[in-house]
C-alpha cells in the first residue's frame, strides 16, 4: 500500500490531502486553509498541514511515495515551476517541486489544475471510457483540460487549454487580463463583475438598482437571488449561460469532443445556465459536431480538487516508473 500527499493551491484557498494508492486512489483525510500572501508562507503551511495529517494517522514521511501539486497556470510541469499565475500574486518562477523535494526527500510533481481535474473526471468521473473530452473548471477562473485520442494534451509549453483568455465580446467583465474574455464572463469573479456592470446599467438606463446591488456582489449571491426568483439575477445568469455556450461552441468546432464536463459553478447552478447555453450552442456550433457532444456537470463534485492533486502524484509516479523501465530496457 502506497501513501501519497496532494497539495491543491488556489487563489483563495489551499488544501493538503492524504491519499492511499493501490489499484485506485483513495482519499484518507484533508486540511484546508486560506491561501496566504506570497509563496513562502503558503508553502510552509502546506508542509505543516502535511506533517499534521501524517502524525494524526500514525504515519511518517518514510511511507510517502510522492507529492502531487495542482495549481493554476501558467506553469512548467516538466521543470516543476509555477510561473506567475494571475490568481497568485508574487508566485513568480517558483520551483515548487524542488522546494518540496528538498524539504521532504520525496519526488514531487506539478500539473495545471484544469489538466489535473480533467484526469480526475476522465478516470474517476463522468468521462470514464471517453477518449475525447474536455473539462472546464468554471470556478475562480476558467480553464480547460483536454483529453484527445485518449491522452492529456499539454501543448508546446504547458499552455494548452488556457481558454479563459479567449475573447467572446469586444467589451465586458475582465478575466485573465482581458475584457470580454471567456473567464471574464464565466468564472466566479467574472460573474460578480458582470453583476456589477448589470446593476450599473440598470441605473444608467433609468431603472431601479437590483436589491442585491447594495451587498458585496458574488457569484453565489447572484445564484441565491436567482434561485429565489429575482428577475435581475436570473437575467445575469442567463447571459452567463449564453457566453458559456459561445465559448463551448468554439471548443466543439475546434476539437470535436464527445463530452464536455464542467465543474464548480456549473455543478451548483446548471439549471440557471443550461437553457441559454444550449440555445447558443445550437446557434453557433457546427450541427454535426454539436450533436456528437454532450455537456454534463462534473461527477466528483466538491472533492475534485482533492482528487486532482492526488492523481498528479499517482500519474507522476507512474510516469517515473515507466521511464525507469524504459531506461533499463535500453541499457540491456
Amino acid at each position: 500500500m502506497k501513501y501519497i500527499i496532494g497539495m491543491d493551491i488556489g487563489g483563495s484557498k489551499c488544501a493538503v490531502v492524504l491519499g492511499r494508492l493501490d489499484r485506485t486512489v483513495e482519499l484518507v483525510d484533508r486540511y484546508e486553509f486560506p491561501t496566504q500572501e506570497g509563496p513562502e508562507i503558503t508553502i510552509e503551511m502546506l508542509l505543516c498541514f502535511a506533517e499534521k495529517l501524517l502524525t494524526q494517522h500514525n504515519l511518517t514521511w518514510t511511507i510517502v511515495s510522492g507529492i502531487g501539486v495542482s495549481c493554476g497556470g501558467p506553469l512548467n510541469s516538466q521543470s516543476g515551476r509555477i510561473l506567475s499565475p494571475p490568481n497568485l500574486p508574487k508566485w513568480d518562477d517558483i520551483p515548487i517541486c524542488s522546494i518540496l523535494h528538498s524539504k521532504t526527500g520525496k519526488p514531487a510533481f506539478l500539473q495545471n489544475d484544469a489538466n489535473a481535474c480533467a484526469l480526475v473526471e476522465w478516470k474517476l468521473g463522468a468521462g470514464r471510457g471517453c477518449s475525447d473530452m474536455i473539462f472546464l473548471t468554471m470556478g475562480t477562473g476558467m480553464g480547460a483540460g483536454i483529453i484527445a485520442g485518449g491522452r492529456l494534451i499539454t501543448g508546446a509549453c504547458d499552455m494548452a487549454g488556457e481558454i479563459g483568455h479567449i475573447r467572446l465580446e469586444k467589451d465586458g467583465p475582465e478575466g485573465y487580463g482581458k475584457a470580454g474574455s471567456f473567464e471574464g464572463f464565466c468564472s466566479g469573479g467574472g460573474i460578480a463583475r458582470y453583476g456589477q456592470m448589470y446593476a450599473a446599467n440598470c441605473v444608467a438606463n433609468g431603472g431601479k438598482s437590483p436589491t442585491w446591488a447594495n451587498a458585496e456582489i458574488t457569484a453565489k449571491l447572484l445564484g441565491d437571488a436567482a434561485e429565489a426568483g429575482d428577475i435581475d439575477a436570473i437575467a445575469v445568469y442567463e447571459h452567463v449561460g449564453e457566453m458559456l455556450g459561445r465559448g463551448i461552441s468554439v471548443l466543439i468546432d475546434a476539437l470535436n469532443p464527445a463530452l464536455i464536463v464542467i465543474g464548480s459553478i456549473f455543478v451548483r447552478s446548471e439549471h440557471l445556465l443550461r437553457s441559454a447555453m444550449e440555445r447558443e450552442i445550437n446557434c453557433e456550433a457546427l450541427a454535426i459536431s454539436a450533436r456528437a457532444c454532450r455537456v454534463v456537470p462534473a461527477q466528483t463534485g466538491e472533492q475534485i480538487g482533492d482528487y486532482a492533486s492526488l492523481l498528479v502524484a499517482a500519474e507522476g509516479l507512474g510516469s517515473r516508473n515507466a521511464r525507469r523501465i524504459l531506461l533499463w530496457r535500453n541499457r540491456k
